[in-house]
């Protein structure tokens, strides 16, 4: 048991129960984990990095957190844990941390922002919810924190995480105050539906509405797709009374509590009115409008009029996207958001996938591609003299031998890593689709000759057998559905969480779209060995990860546009006129989904307005494969030289890699110092061509020039040149550190974990059990004396 475990024990605890903490309804949790670790996806052994977690959580009324506790040594000071206290109740928004060594306690209080002296005990939990609640600008005002007393649904299979207790608190907390227009933002694969049901759940439970009235408020949830709707109804929302939901899909009906509903189903057509206007604007007490940056809170949206129907309603958006210049309208009509929660975040917790990129460009997309004098497309017209570049093919002009080559490129890719990693290829539009699905399938043929369906056109235009495709491609336990060809509609909202490979086949402009497209990627499921996710772009879309606003700081609206005279202010001009110029490009693309370049001509027997340049050949020019580094940032995937830059950073000399690499404690933290950077030592083995390189010489060698050694010569040098350490044990200890030394020179630096290695192998049988070879040392701290002492000279001697 380690000191700090054994302060928890033997001190805090008992000060805890002394305090009341341990009393019914109120508790902590000990050793509270509150992230999963950072995925590493190079490391095997190791591939994740180390959990947060608090030493305790203190709960108010058993599940609403007031205060952390860290614990240090007894011969510690009190204070010597507050800053890593004070950081952990910052991200679990909690207004009260302590430090302890057990004897002492001290506090700091983030409603005054200030810290104790010295206390002998905890204050009751009692003490600390009186604190809390009041009218200051960090407290919670006290009827409102009676009701966030109310019980979440219980999910003992999946339990909260601290960003979705925080959004659901805070945006309750909002609406107890009043506030009828809500935002929370939260990256694509961290459960907005899940903070979307608890939120209604516990408004349902408290009989809350937007009116007093003494009964359950009637809640709609709406999106633009069905899928959006169909997916939280049936799941999640299903703990609801199933009498009590009604999905509104060509007829009205009332008496129920929760709605659901698309756009399109419930809006004004062009031949009547929308099924909409049969509900009275205060109807609906809370309306939840997911995916809210692409529907009808935009200015020019058709559906902007549902929401000015239901004005009285209170509106919570939820979004995976900050602020930028192409959403600022949906920023505006709800307001800034009361949480965010981003894609760095997500993976820096280890709630959301890392990913490589590879960006990979043909021939004609690196130096454009012009026809020859005069020559004849498909449909025997002329082809305009003039350089194609990305953005033109596919919308301007049609290559097949384009098509062919980037299709070669993904089964390829596929072949080399897993021909089942599901993927999803996005095209341009629908011919785009058609001609890549006919490419993969005629290079895949050894697969779809038995399964027709390992490649599918998952696209509106697909109807009905779309959609059974969607449904077989999204469930993890199909492994028929692999490759999905789509145009736009994977782009957003759709969960596939086995979903490993994101093929970028078209040109992505908008932010918003980019943002929403890398995040059918996010999404973890460990247990079906999905960790991280591959990015194959062939149209330098990827840029866009360069741009400082795609997972930086969030950006907010300024909420106070009016000057002296009350007239409204208008500080986002340039953004608006960005923000339509983006939205233009968008339409264009929706437009050349259904019909292709500046869309079909009037006559059906006319050929496209597309230029089909068949024949030719096509090729793949340039890979550059690129990694995350520890900031989440893209980095050229370089390996020995990143490694020598990281190592130059941390440490200053051989020796000083030397001094720590010999301490066992200090080598475990160089290891995952290192991992933690995305550099594995397998991995620098293979690029290195040294395989039988000691961990320690290869890291010295790439960061310092230094020579390498095997593992069997570092092995054979301490036996030459240290003999004195052997001698000085008894004949059968000697033969243990032998056969030690000797699993080392075979395996590596991992063979000194004694008590595994002991277990692990034949030769130390007749040395007896663990303890008993323990024994021949003259006890097990002895024994492990001898084991750190026989490391220490290996890496100086």
């Amino acid at each position: 048991m380690s000191n700090e475990a054994n302060t928890c024990r033997k001190y805090v605890e008992p000060k805890l129960r002394d305090a009341g903490w341990e009393q019914e309804p109120h508790d902590y949790t000990e050793q509270y984990y509150f992230t999963d670790g950072k995925i590493r996806p190079k490391n095997k052994r190791q591939p994740r990095g180390k959990r947060k977690f608090a030493d305790y959580l203190l709960l108010y009324n058993g599940e609403f957190p007031l205060a952390v506790v860290e614990a240090k040594r007894k011969y510690e000071t009190p204070d010597e844990g507050l800053e890593q206290a004070i950081a952990y109740a910052q991200i679990l928004n909690v207004k009260f941390a302590y430090s302890t060594n057990g004897e002492g306690i001290v506090e700091y209080d983030f409603i005054t922002g200030k810290q104790s002296d010295v206390m002998d005990s905890f204050p009751s939990p009692d003490q600390l919810w009186q604190r809390l609640t009041g009218e200051g600008k960090e407290q919670i005002r006290e009827d409102i924190a009676e009701k966030l007393l109310t019980s979440f649904y219980p999910t003992a299979d999946k339990p909260l995480r601290y960003y979705q207790r925080n959004a659901i608190n805070a945006a309750l907390a909002a609406i107890f105050k009043g506030q009828n227009r809500l935002l929370l933002t939260l990256a694509t694969g961290t459960g907005k539906t899940t903070v979307a049901f608890q939120i209604a759940w516990k408004l349902s439970s408290l009989e809350w509405n937007a009116f007093g009235e003494s009964r359950s408020p009637r809640i709609l949830f709406l999106a633009d797709r069905n899928v959006l709707v169909d997916d939280p109804m049936n799941k999640d929302f299903s703990a609801f009374n199933q009498q009590k939901i009604h999905k509104i899909q060509g007829e009205v009906k009332k008496g129920r509590d929760l709605y659901f509903a698309i756009y399109q189903a419930i809006g004004d057509r062009e031949d009547s009115f929308g099924l909409y206007r049969e509900y009275s604007p205060d109807y609906f007490d809370l309306i939840i409008i997911d995916e809210c940056h692409r529907g009808s809170a935009r200015d020019e949206s058709n559906w902007r009029q549902i929401l000015e129907h239901f004005e009285p309603a209170y509106q919570l958006g939820l979004t995976a996207t900050p602020l930028r210049d192409d959403n600022v309208d949906t920023y505006r009509y709800f307001g800034n958001p009361l949480y965010t929660y981003s894609l760095k975040q997500g993976i820096d917790d280890g709630f959301l996938a890392p990913y490589r990129v590879y960006r990979v460009l043909t021939r004609s997309d690196r130096e454009g591609w012009r026809p020859s004098a005069g020559q004849i497309d498909r449909y025997g017209r002329t082809i305009p003299n003039e350089v194609y570049l990305t953005p033109d093919f596919e919308r301007k002009l049609v290559r097949e031998a384009r098509t062919k080559a980037i299709a070669q490129h993904i089964t390829d890719f596929l072949k080399s890593s897993d021909r089942y990693a599901k993927t999803i290829v996005f095209c341009v539009d629908e011919p785009h689709v058609k001609a890549m699905i006919k490419e993969l399938r005629n290079l895949n043929s050894d697969i779809t000759r038995t399964n027709p369906n390992y490649i599918t056109r998952i696209t509106s235009d697909a109807g009905d057998v779309g959609k059974g495709h969607l449904y077989n491609f999204k469930d993890v336990l199909n492994e028929t559905h692999v490759i999905a060809v789509t145009a736009r509609l994977l782009t957003t909202g759709v969960d596939v969480p086995t979903c490993k490979n994101v093929v970028l086949a078209r040109v992505i402009r908008s932010m918003t779209d980019f943002k929403q497209i890398i995040g059918r990627g996010t999404r973890v499921r460990e247990e079906r060995g999905k960790l991280s996710f591959n990015i194959l772009d062939y149209t330098n879309s990827t840029v866009l990860f360069e741009d400082r606003d795609f997972d930086g700081e969030p950006a907010l609206i300024n909420e106070s546009e009016m000057d002296d005279q009350g007239e409204i202010l208008s500080e986002h001009e340039e953004e608006l006129e960005s923000a339509e110029l983006e939205d233009e490009a968008e339409d264009l693309e929706d437009d050349d989904d259904k019909s292709g370049f500046w869309g079909l001509p009037d006559d059906d027997d006319a050929p496209p307005r597309k230029y089909y340049a068949d024949g030719g050949s096509e090729e793949i020019v340039e890979e550059r494969i690129y990694d995350l580094n520890p900031d989440n940032q893209l980095r050229l995937s370089r390996l020995i030289d990143y490694t020598r830059e990281q190592v130059r950073i941390l440490y200053r000399s051989t020796l000083e890699i030397q001094q720590r690499w010999a301490d066992p404690e200090q080598r475990s933290e160089i290891i995952e110092l290192l991992a933690d950077r995305g550099i594995d030592f397998d991995e620098l083995k293979q690029v290195t061509n040294l395989s039988e390189a000691d961990p320690f010489d290869l890291l010295c060698h790439i960061a310092f020039d230094a020579p390498v050694l095997t593992c069997k010569q570092r092995a054979e040098r301490l036996r030459r040149r240290k003999t004195d350490f052997f001698e000085q044990y008894g004949e059968d200890a000697r033969a243990i550190l032998e056969i030690l030394l000797d699993k080392y020179a075979e395996k590596g630096v991992e063979e000194f974990n004694v008590p595994t290695t002991f277990k692990a192998n034949r030769e130390f049988d007749k040395y007896g059990n663990v303890a008993e070879i323990a024994q021949k040392f003259g006890g097990v701290q002895q024994l492990r004396e001898a084991v750190k002492h026989l490391q220490n000279l290996l890496y100086s001697a």
